[in-house]
């Protein structure tokens, strides 16, 4: 089978850090071409949007999103509507209703949606899943910490409504929740702190339901200068553990016991090879319903002006 045919659309900081990067690491993809108002890749046809793209290129059998969600849905759309594959940066949309829009386009037009989530893909991710799988679960606390000026340095659509604030990185760590935890959660109480200048938030406090019975919690905050935090701490009827580096490190009882290389965006593109080799589509929601449940109950709390 011949490579598939890949064009990237934005090609700002994700796009250069991780898929371009992942898609010359996979012998099944090509980078045929890019789409982006003002950057391109050496070497790649570039085009201003996606529509002069497609114009020119009928060859292309793949569109892979890195936009701004804000913007996302229309590209999405017109790549659907002409009949090509289609992988989304995370959040998939501004919106759940538009992400449901593109659902169902795609099924009508019988080719691939690939809602990605790169957390999922992080090396023990999968194994902290299956230690927690015959236990029974009596506390998760989801601390998410970063310096928004070291991973968005000037990106300022992410403080503009639609961008989602510290629910960028936010939403990574519940896509990791709703990956490992054995059974749908649902939000009772948001904090949201927002800089007095901002149309997004640069913390959250977060307070889960479940069924079971677990207290779980998660605690975002964009304001960690020195080291960055990612972890997720699970107390059980048999033992603690801490998922850490994002989904890279598992610890049980304080021994380490996974432990591996990124391998995050490679394994979203083998993903989606296989998804467009089966002709399925892979558009879990569930990340994005908890972000627009904490939107819908949040208590606004107001911060210091945040600049760059």
């Amino acid at each position: 089978m011949a490579p598939l045919n890949v064009a990237l659309v934005g090609v700002g900081k994700i796009a250069r850090d991780q898929h371009i990067p992942a898609i010359a690491a996979n012998p099944g993809l090509t980078l045929a071409a890019t789409a982006s108002r003002n950057a391109s890749v050496e070497g790649v046809d570039a085009y201003p949007d996606l529509a002069a793209l497609l114009a020119a290129r009928e060859d292309i059998d793949v569109v892979s999103l890195c936009t701004p969600p804000q913007v996302r849905h229309a590209d999405a759309r017109l790549a659907l509507e002409a009949g090509r594959h289609v992988m989304l940066e995370k959040p998939p949309g501004a919106t759940l209703a538009e992400v449901h829009d593109l659902i169902a386009l795609a099924a009508a037009r019988g080719v691939t949606l690939f809602a990605t989530w790169h957390s999922r893909q992080a090396h023990a991710v999968e194994a902290t899943r299956g230690w927690l799988a015959d236990k029974t679960i009596r506390k998760v606390e989801v601390i998410w910490k970063e310096d928004v000026r070291r991973w968005h340095p000037g990106q300022e659509w992410i403080w503009d409504a639609g961008g989602l604030g510290v629910f960028d990185p936010g939403i990574n760590a519940l896509s990791v929740l709703t990956a490992i935890f054995p059974r749908p959660l649902h939000i009772t109480r948001a904090d949201l702190t927002f800089p007095g200048n901002r149309d997004t938030p640069i913390a959250a406090d977060l307070t889960f339901s479940d069924p079971g019975g677990a207290d779980v919690t998660a605690v975002f905050d964009w304001r960690q200068e020195g080291p960055q935090t990612w972890d997720v701490r699970l107390t059980t009827d048999a033992g603690s553990a801490v998922l850490s580096s994002g989904g890279a490190l598992l610890h049980v009882d304080g021994v380490e016991t996974a432990v591996g290389q990124d391998r995050e965006y490679p394994g979203l593109y083998a993903r989606l090879l296989d998804l467009v080799g089966t002709d399925t589509s892979e558009t879990d929601l569930s990340p994005m319903v908890h972000v627009a449940d904490a939107f819908t109950l949040g208590r606004r709390l107001t911060t210091d002006a945040f600049h760059f």
